[in-house]
């Protein structure tokens, strides 16, 4: 979704808006592109820590929630790189009206729901190679019954 160093800009002119815990940022960079993409925790933390560590942005505590802020050092940075933000962000309102300002609710909710019975049902344990034919089967006509529509 973003090319090297671009994330960080998001990121930052997210927090220079409003300040906001790492789950918001994440939520809002999924909005902004029609829930084409969400950017995982295990990469908006790291990135967060970073733009700290650089001085960039500021943390607070509470209630075991960590709230970042945008220094004036940030606020530098993202003026100093506004070409480069303007140019990312343009490209997610692109990808929002691309697929009409978000994703039908109704098949976001069937696709998580396909995905967790898969994860539940392997869970359980080694499959048969018939239950195996059985789930190829039946995920082949959905998937025939997807392309149809």
């Amino acid at each position: 979704m973003f090319d090297h160093g671009e994330l960080r800009l998001v990121v930052l002119a997210l927090i220079s808006e409003r300040p906001r815990h790492g789950y918001e940022i994440i939520k809002e960079i999924e909005d902004r592109v029609a829930g084409t993409y969400a950017p995982s925790p295990g990469v908006i933390y790291p990135t967060l820590t970073m733009l700290e560590e650089l001085g960039h942005a500021t943390v607070t505590e509470s209630e075991g929630k960590k709230l970042y802020a945008i220094t004036a050092a940030g606020t530098a940075w993202l003026d100093a790189n506004k070409a480069a933000v303007d140019h990312a962000l343009q490209r997610m309102q692109s990808v929002n009206s691309a697929h009409n300002g978000g994703r039908a609710p109704e098949i976001m909710r069937a696709r998580e729901n396909l995905k967790l019975a898969l994860r539940l049902r392997e869970a359980r344990g080694p499959l048969t190679e018939q239950q195996i034919r059985d789930i190829a089967a039946a995920l082949d006509a959905a998937a025939t019954a997807v392309e149809r529509s």
